[in-house]
């Protein structure tokens, strides 16, 4: 079993489970995988859903210890909670994820399994499955997803929705959430890294729906501009330390693209400036702004490493700022921010466009009310709905850009009373 039910197992032997006496009989024959024994208990009136200590029922026990697919049907045909799992946030639908078992996850989403609960490190299954390269449950996973926002937000577009700690969070549901209709055909060397960082280890400030928006833009490249599942790698939070920033940038990309390729990058969260240099960073998740030539990723860094790729056309995509001025971008304490230049600050390989959220000396503003960067939005909305996606999933430039930089613009000075002006930038 992975790493995640090995740690299940070690704290339920120390702390949970020293005897199976702790269990339920209904338990302990459902980890054993005796079907037998299941029916008869289920026969005899035993509760589907009693639990043991820490909350684990039959089912629990069934999922985790990966029991045969027919017992864990038996038991939901018998009224198991498929949603019970234990207090500390794991759930059936995070275990049979974790054990590979496709077909038991298809059975706990088809009765009903909700997809958006975390386990205790804040991953949703479809997370997940996305680190774990498992290409058919995260078609599953991302099914049931779009499914049951579409329910939720059936009739309204704001909705209470429950939270692990049994509160509620309101989550708002975008026009541009879902992809476009439009399907391009795959094409099989186009490759993209997606990295979307809300919370940061340093405590820095929250980037407000940057996980959200590189799932969705992640969504919007494998289901409409024809990137395979396979060729995306998306690093959500803690998953986007600086290592795997120069694992993917540097290693991943260039074992994979070859002459003709394509390349897309998508940077959703906080940049930062060198106050020594002048020099743009992106901040991982692990960043300190307070050093950040040490732990920070610099664009310089980034379009060496994608300028070094044989690849036919590299797009990148970055809402963030580099200022230090706030919005999307953090600063070292006691540090003032820079008034930046991005169009000349550094030099890109001619096969590569850049189309940043903003200029150097302004700040990226979240458009809360559609639950995305503001600039972010309009990138997805220009992709949805301005016919600048051609049949083989490459994006027209100029004409996306042509239609995004107007209304960002609009929408930051009407709504914040701010300027942001998107930048695009391209070879000289």
């Amino acid at each position: 079993m992975k790493k995640t039910i090995t740690f299940i197992l070690i704290v339920a032997l120390f702390l949970v489970l020293p005897s199976c006496a702790t269990l339920t009989q209904l338990g302990k024959a459902a980890r054993s995988g005796d079907i037998r024994q299941v029916e008869t208990l289920l026969k005899n009136g035993a509760d589907v859903n009693e639990t043991a200590l820490m909350g684990v029922t039959p089912l629990y026990e069934a999922v985790l210890y990966d029991a045969p697919i027919e017992i864990v049907r038996l038991l939901l045909d018998n009224g198991a909670d498929v949603n019970r799992g234990m207090g500390n946030g794991w759930k059936p639908i995070h275990l049979a994820v974790d054990n590979g078992n496709a077909a038991v996850v298809k059975l706990l989403i088809d009765r009903g399994a909700d997809v958006s609960f975390q386990n205790p490190h804040g991953k949703t299954p479809l997370q997940m499955a996305q680190e774990n390269g498992q290409a058919v449950m995260l078609r599953l996973l991302q099914d049931a997803e779009e499914k049951q926002y579409k329910a939720l937000f059936a009739k309204s577009d704001i909705e209470a929705r429950p939270s692990i700690d049994g509160g509620s969070v309101s989550i708002l549901k975008s026009d541009v959430d879902d992809p476009p209709s439009i399907h391009s055909k795959n094409n099989h060397s186009a490759y993209a890294i997606v990295v979307g960082i809300e919370s940061y280890r340093q405590q820095l400030p929250k980037a407000d729906f940057a996980a959200r928006d590189a799932q969705t833009m992640t969504s919007y490249l494998t289901k409409a501009m024809g990137y395979p599942e396979e060729n995306v790698v998306t690093l959500l939070n803690d998953r986007a330390a600086k290592s795997d920033f120069e694992k993917y940038f540097e290693k991943w990309l260039s074992n994979n693209v070859e002459t003709g390729s394509t390349v897309f990058v998508y940077f959703s969260g906080h940049g930062a400036p060198d106050p020594k240099t002048g020099s743009a960073y992106l901040v991982p998740y692990d960043g300190d702004p307070t050093f950040i030539a040490e732990t920070g990723y610099s664009l310089s860094r980034m379009y060496t490493a994608l300028g070094k790729l044989p690849a036919k056309e590299i797009i990148v995509a970055l809402d963030s700022c580099f200022s230090g001025a706030g919005g999307r971008s953090v600063l070292a304490k006691g540090a003032r921010p820079l008034v930046m230049n991005l169009q000349t600050g550094t030099a890109i390989s001619k096969n590569m466009t850049v189309i940043a959220a903003s200029a150097g000396d302004q700040i990226s503003s979240t458009y809360d009310e559609k639950g995305h960067g503001l600039f972010t939005y309009f990138l997805l909305k220009g992709i949805k709905n301005e016919d600048v996606l051609n049949p083989d999933g490459s994006l027209r430039m100029d004409d996306l850009f042509g239609y995004i930089s107007p209304q960002v613009e609009r929408i930051a000075r009407k709504q914040y009373n701010n300027e942001q002006t998107p930048q695009l930038i391209g070879a000289k």
